[in-house]
């Protein structure tokens, strides 16, 4: 079989998830393992002074920490995400959880910036299981309730996101920033056990006859085939360059005089985004009805005007609360829409649209890491609120273009 018979979709190779649904239970346990995964990847944003002092890693390269866990994650989407469409997802979701737990040990012991480096590196690898499980929930699910279901994963991972900045404060606060990555360890280990044991061994998209170089090959075939990929990769890359500019600097002005927060206190600033979760499963449902392209642009428009708060950082906290609201309620409801258009056109091909589209989310949070420290260091506040507000008007201005060249049919569910 080969790769460009995989991108057209092959019908003996679709596992019909028609009738099965996906059980509320199961749901919730997916959520609850993507949650649990996510958060390994943004521990360090509310931790990165500490990082940078007790490594020694000045605070203009301190975002390469967010850099190489999103390189590490870019690199698990090409590598190990399409293998759920080949491989038993029940042993390769189980496997790279319990692996997550040895890249978790080595940060958490690292004496060294190099080594502290290549263990989040490890660790952005393995967390893509995220997105095995939620191209593994929309095959499970009916073709009705698939926008509902990638929803309610996804609120999984925004709740494992914002818990992740709170959580690691709180515990580094008590026993130092290490204890962050030895805990989560420890819970990655447990769940790792809880899902051998619970997840279901069938039914998923198994291509027999077919190679692991030539599945490889398929995702870039899909992207030829499939417009929508293209255009919702490229709303990936925008809004979580975007969201990362926001959560990686942060820290800093926050963490210094006159606020001198406490990692603690700056953690709970990730629960006021909670929003996002409740926008993630809403946005599916969205989806599902055919307000997809609607629910796009006045999300990007939110997340635009989300900026003007967060300027007004010196002027009140309170700003600042109701602009991180308004940021993670627009981009969670783009994600989960974008998600369930792409899933929706292949099924089939379900791990490999996702991976290929989440290629772009991680590249976008590298860049976005990387580049807020950087404006950062150079112009203050107000340099990080420009790029932020410029990366949300790039991502708007694209939806305007690509809404105006597209004539959607009357109550289309799948109109992108």
């Amino acid at each position: 079989m080969t790769s460009n018979d995989l991108a057209k979709g092959d019908p003996k190779t679709i596992a019909g998830a028609a009738g099965r649904g996906l059980s509320p239970a199961m749901a919730l346990l997916f959520a609850l393992a993507c949650g649990l995964s996510v958060a390994n990847i943004y521990f360090a944003q509310p931790l990165l002074d500490a990082i940078a002092r007790d490594l020694g890693i000045t605070p203009a390269a301190i975002g390469m920490v967010v850099t190489f866990t999103q390189i590490g994650y870019a690199l698990g989407l090409i590598l190990i995400v399409p293998l759920g469409d080949l491989w038993d997802r029940h042993r390769l979701i189980a496997g790279q959880i319990a692996l997550s737990a040895i890249g978790l040990v080595i940060v958490g012991t690292a004496s060294h910036a190099a080594v502290l480096l290549a263990g989040l590196t490890l660790v952005g690898v393995l967390a893509v299981v995220v997105q095995i499980l939620v191209a593994f929930a929309a095959t499970l699910a009916t073709p009705h309730g698939r926008g509902r279901a990638i929803g309610t994963v996804t609120s999984g991972v925004v709740g494992g996101i914002l818990l992740a900045r709170f959580v690691s404060g709180a515990l580094a606060d008590i026993g130092g920033w290490r204890m962050v990555y030895l805990v989560s360890a420890g819970f990655m280990l447990a769940m790792a056990v809880l899902l051998l044991r619970i997840l279901p061994r069938e039914p998923q998209a198994t291509l027999a006859g077919s190679s692991y170089l030539s599945l490889l090959r398929s995702m870039a075939a899909l992207f030829v085939a499939e417009p929508i990929l293209r255009e919702r990769a490229l709303f990936a890359f925008l809004i979580f360059a975007d969201l990362n500019v926001f959560w990686t600097s942060i820290v800093l002005p926050l963490s210094a005089p006159p606020f001198a927060l406490s990692h603690t206190t700056i953690g709970l600033l990730g629960i006021a985004g909670f929003a996002g979760a409740l926008g993630a499963r809403n946005a599916g449902r969205l989806a599902d009805l055919g307000w997809a392209q609607r629910t796009t642009g006045l999300s990007l428009m939110l997340m635009l005007a989300a900026w003007a708060a967060i300027a007004c950082l010196h002027t009140s906290l309170w700003f600042l609360i109701a602009g991180v609201i308004m940021l993670d309620l627009g981009l969670q409801a783009v994600h989960v829409t974008s998600q369930s258009l792409i899933v929706a056109a292949r099924p089939d091909a379900a791990s490999r649209l996702v991976g290929g589209y989440m290629v772009f989310y991680s590249i976008g949070s590298a860049v976005g890491g990387l580049a807020s420290t950087m404006v950062y260091a150079a112009a203050g506040w107000t340099g990080v609120c420009v790029l932020g507000a410029g990366l949300s008007a790039a991502a708007l201005l694209v939806w305007v273009i690509t809404a105006s060249r597209m004539r959607m049919p009357a109550g289309c569910a799948l109109a992108p």
